[in-house]
Parts: C-alpha cells; sequence; structure tokens
C-alpha cells in the first residue's frame, strides 16, 4: 500500500449513518462527511456509495487442513476463501496431520498464514496429544511460542475424560486461554449418522439425540464454574444446548458459544435426500432447533459465529452416505447466510452482526487488532458489503479447494466487495487482489 492510502466515500458505518473512512499506514486516519482534499491528499478513491462497513470477520473456527491434508486445503486456498468472505483472521483448528499439539506445528501454520497474507491466521492448539484424549497437549509451550496460541480445542473429536477437562481448564487459567469443546458424548454416538428423530426414523439410519451434546455442555459449565476457566462451545446445535448455556450465563459461569451458518439455515429434513454434502457433525437439527438458534444468537445466549469450515477432497463426499466424511465448507458464504437468517428476518442489525461475527470472536481469541470498531487509529481491517446484491451459490467458482457447500443453487443476499486487511485491499470490486505483505518478523 503506498502512503497515500485510500479513501473509502460514502460509506453506511455498520448499516447507519454514511461517512468517509480514509484509511493510511494500516490504520485508519479519518472518518467524516466529506473529507477536505488537504486531510485526504492523493488516496485512491473507493466508491462505496449504498455499501455497509463493518470491521473485518473473524472465524473462531476455521479447518484449513494444512499440514498434511493438502489434498482438501491449504492455508494459502482457505485463506483467499476466507478474504473472499469477508473475513481478516481465522482460527485454524488442530487437526491436521500432523496436529497441532506442539509448539513446532502451531509455528509452523501461523508461518504459513504470514506468508500467504491474506488474512490473519491464528492457529488452535490441540487439548490432547494426537487428539487422542488420553494425555494433555504441550498447551504452555504454543502459549509462548510465536503463534501465541489462545484457543485449544480437540475438535471433531470431544474431550469426554471429565478429569482430563478438568486439568486443562486449570492449566489454562495461567494464561487466560480458553477451552474449546466439541460437545458430543461418545458413546451416546456411535454409529449415528444424522439427527435423532423422526426422520431418521423413517430413513433406518442410526440417530444421534441431542442429549449426547447436552450432556457435556453441561458436564463442562459445571467444570468451568468449579476451576473458575474460561469455556466455549463449539458449534452448538440444539434448542437444549441453548437453555443450558443461558442457564449457566445467568449464573456467572464463564462460558461463550458459537452457531454455524448451516445450523441457522438448514434443517434434518435436506437428509431424505441422502446427498451426502449434508452429512456434518454435529448433525442438521430440526426446524424448532434453528429458530431456538436463531432467537439464542439474537438475544446473546449464543456469543458468535463460527463457521467450522471443513473442506474435504470429492472422493470423501461423492459417494454413499455412510461412507461420506462429516462437514460443510462456509468462509465464502457465511456473510449472506446470515444475513438471510439473522438481518432478512430482522431480528438483528448489521451492528449486532459486527458484534457477533467480528467484535466478539476477536475478543474472545485475544486478538487486539481485529473486531476493532470503525474509528480515528483503529487497525484498518475493514469489509464493505453490497446488502442489496443477490447471488447464487456455485461452489466450482470459489477459491477453497472444497466443493462441499450445502448452500450450492441457493440464491443468497448480500456480497463481499472489498475487504481491508492491516490497511491493504485484499478483495476489491469482489474479487481478489492482491495479499499483504508482512513486514520481517
Amino acid at each position: 500500500m503506498t502512503s497515500s492510502g485510500y479513501l473509502i466515500r460514502s460509506a453506511s458505518l455498520l448499516g447507519k449513518e454514511t461517512a468517509d473512512i480514509l484509511v493510511r499506514d494500516g490504520v485508519i486516519a479519518a472518518v467524516g462527511q466529506d473529507l477536505s482534499a488537504e486531510i485526504v491528499g492523493q488516496a485512491t478513491v473507493i466508491d462505496a456509495t449504498n455499501l455497509v462497513a463493518l470491521p473485518g470477520m473473524v472465524d473462531l473456527h476455521t479447518h484449513l487442513r494444512e499440514p498434511g491434508r493438502e489434498d482438501a486445503e491449504t492455508v494459502e486456498t482457505g485463506t483467499r476463501a476466507a478474504a473472499l468472505g469477508g473475513f481478516t483472521a481465522v482460527h485454524a483448528m488442530a487437526n491436521s496431520s500432523p496436529v497441532a499439539d506442539t509448539a513446532g506445528v502451531v509455528e509452523q501454520v501461523y508461518t504459513l498464514g504470514r506468508e500467504s497474507g491474506w488474512v490473519d491466521v491464528r492457529p488452535v492448539g490441540a487439548v490432547t496429544v494426537g487428539l487422542a484424549g488420553a494425555q494433555l497437549a504441550e498447551l504452555g509451550a504454543m502459549a509462548d511460542s510465536r503463534a501465541r496460541v489462545r484457543v485449544f480445542s480437540d475438535d471433531g473429536i470431544c474431550v469426554s475424560d471429565p478429569v482430563l477437562m478438568r486439568r486443562a481448564l486449570e492449566y489454562v487459567k495461567a494464561f487466560d486461554g480458553v477451552i474449546a469443546q466439541h460437545a458430543q458424548e461418545p458413546r451416546l454416538t456411535e454409529g449415528a449418522q444424522m439427527n435423532e428423530g423422526e426422520v431418521s426414523a423413517d430413513l433406518g439410519l442410526a440417530g444421534w439425540p441431542a442429549v449426547a451434546e447436552e450432556s457435556i455442555i453441561a458436564r463442562d459449565v459445571l467444570l468451568a464454574q468449579h476451576v473458575g476457566s474460561r469455556l466455549h462451545v463449539c458449534h452448538v446445535s440444539t434448542a437444549g444446548s441453548v437453555e443450558i448455556i443461558r442457564w449457566a450465563k445467568e449464573r456467572g459461569i464463564s462460558v461463550t458459544a458459537e452457531v454455524t451458518p448451516h445450523h441457522l439455515l438448514l434443517t434434518e429434513e435436506l437428509v431424505r435426500s441422502y446427498n451426502p454434502v449434508y452429512k456434518v457433525n454435529p448433525p442438521l437439527r430440526a426446524d424448532a432447533d434453528v429458530h431456538a438458534l436463531r432467537a439464542a444468537l439474537a438475544d446473546g445466549t449464543i456469543d458468535i459465529v463460527g463457521t467450522d469450515h471443513a473442506p474435504h477432497p470429492s472422493e470423501a463426499k461423492e459417494c454413499e452416505w455412510a461412507a461420506a466424511a462429516m462437514g460443510m465448507t462456509g468462509l465464502e458464504t457465511a456473510l449472506s447466510v446470515v444475513q438471510e437468517t439473522m438481518i432478512e428476518t430482522n431480528l438483528m442489525t448489521w451492528a449486532d452482526f459486527a458484534r457477533v461475527t467480528s467484535t466478539t470472536p476477536a475478543q474472545i481469541g485475544q486478538l487486539a487488532d481485529q473486531g476493532c470498531p470503525l474509528e480515528v487509529g483503529e487497525p484498518a481491517n475493514i469489509v464493505l458489503v453490497d446488502p442489496a446484491a443477490r447471488w447464487t451459490v456455485d461452489p466450482s467458482a470459489m477459491a477453497t479447494k472444497g466443493r462441499n457447500s450445502p448452500f450450492a443453487g441457493l440464491q443468497l443476499p448480500g456480497k463481499v466487495i472489498a475487504t481491508f486487511f492491516n490497511g491493504h485491499p485484499t478483495v476489491l470490486s469482489g474479487m481478489l487482489n492482491t495479499p499483504y505483505r508482512h513486514g520481517a518478523n
């Protein structure tokens, strides 16, 4: 970026008042109506008329697959997808190969993220060695590493041993870390293929009961209260889970929770097609659960949206249902799905959107330079959205390697027009521009 910077002209800040935003040297240099030529100087002008300006989105739950599963995704392709989706930071889950359970692996992921330059990549460290649930991983070493890990998760596998979960919660208190739990009691979900209920009975597929999620959340909020530590619940999917989290928050327990875009929009009825693109962990639930999740996100019981972006190679999805891998892509559709389910339904405003997709996830992940208000002196991590645009989801046109989008063929609202990462436009006019080049570090 040149020192002259960029002038974002006539943007609607959080969907409210219209103002100009001057971006220079990586920060917001000025905000106001009709900024003077003296202030603007030779800045490149970007016409943002009818566009909404938001802080760059932050995903607390992304699977980038690298190292080891580059056939499914790489840090480069995943972060390109993130930038196109309006994200300026993602947290890369630990279930790579090798698992991100040591300082060396998390530093490798951190370095790959800086080299790609599309978004800020923050590794999530594994809670247990090899995700095996038997021994705590090097939590302190990962926290002290150059990656400065603060979020730890065995996502994809539940930390089902209560003693081990307690020890993990105790350990991360030393550096104000957080354990992000994949809530799934394994004994209750052996062989499970979809949500347990009328549809699973009709289809003859082994059911995944809501209590398998809810029982772990209930246990863990009590453990967090006992230890006095921070718990984050990944991909909440049932109405019962919402009630448990609400109960815990009312008692002052330090728990936060996320919901995925697909659990806000899709239901178990789609599984009647036997299309493996709808196979996901936790499974798509009933319509009543979807409405409970939307209400909980709106009222703050659920704190954030996390994509659980989970790309797979085509052979892992284009097969019979029982053999298919679980997971869906989500980085390039998240903004639109949340607009469709929460803003178009008048459950939330754009200011609320910024809270659940940027400000709060940045706070949970302790990213001081992300999720910042659009004010003078703050880091220029910004996304410009055309809320009136509508587009049809085409997985073959996406930057992610994964083609397993459950939204394929759907027409969705909202389109990312520009994404600024550290003051540099990585996306312009809805297209990838150039990556941000970090200084030597």
